[in-house]
């Protein structure tokens, strides 16, 4: 997931760090490394102190791209802390950076996880990348059950994803949404 996310850091990052004229041009490869860094740091802390459902909202929606969004604030305000604490950024370039390629980034790394006709990127990888793999899989697929309708997981359209949609879409071979499914499920 890592290089998925520094790619969408690299992509954003040169209308936000390369082009910007404050972060001297010597530091703006440690500037994007630490905006990817600094997004997979904080959805993993999000997740770990018990933010399953911020984490899960992204998935509701355009919420990945709204600003406003809680998820997304305490996202921005993270990366805008480490540029001004690391690179002496004043807070108005930090706050512009972060502000800039949080939303875009979130945005196209949520989008890519909910396409099933993207099978560059898995909604199991960023789970496994966010959870590190640990028992809160569980926690946060619960929380993402509630807007799983919302992005196609709810295959048998009962108002819940669990075992059966992914049986049903094991089943069905629907491309890569019964792969994603089989590996959200271990099946």
């Amino acid at each position: 997931m890592f290089e998925q996310l520094t790619q969408l850091v690299q992509q954003y990052g040169n209308d936000a760090v390369v082009k910007n004229n404050a972060i001297p041009n010597e530091q703006n490869e440690a500037v994007m490394n630490e905006a990817s860094s600094s997004i997979l740091s904080g959805l993993q802390k999000m997740v770990s102190e018990g933010g399953t459902e911020q984490f899960a909202s992204l998935f509701s929606g355009n919420n990945a791209q709204d600003s406003s969004n809680p998820a997304v604030q305490k996202l921005t305000e993270q990366l805008t802390g480490n540029l001004g604490n690391k690179f002496g950024l004043s807070n108005e370039v930090a706050s512009g950076v972060a502000g800039s390629m949080i939303p875009k980034i979130l945005g196209s790394l949520i989008g890519k996880a909910k396409n099933p006709n993207d099978s560059s990127f898995e909604i199991s990888d960023l789970i496994t990348a966010i959870s590190g793999g640990s028992g809160q899989n569980s926690g946060i697929m619960e929380a993402i059950s509630k807007y799983g309708g919302q992005f196609g997981l709810d295959q048998n359209a009962d108002g819940k994803v669990d075992m059966s949609d992914a049986i049903e879409a094991v089943t069905k071979k629907s491309g890569s949404m019964g792969s994603i499914l089989g590996k959200l499920f271990g099946k």
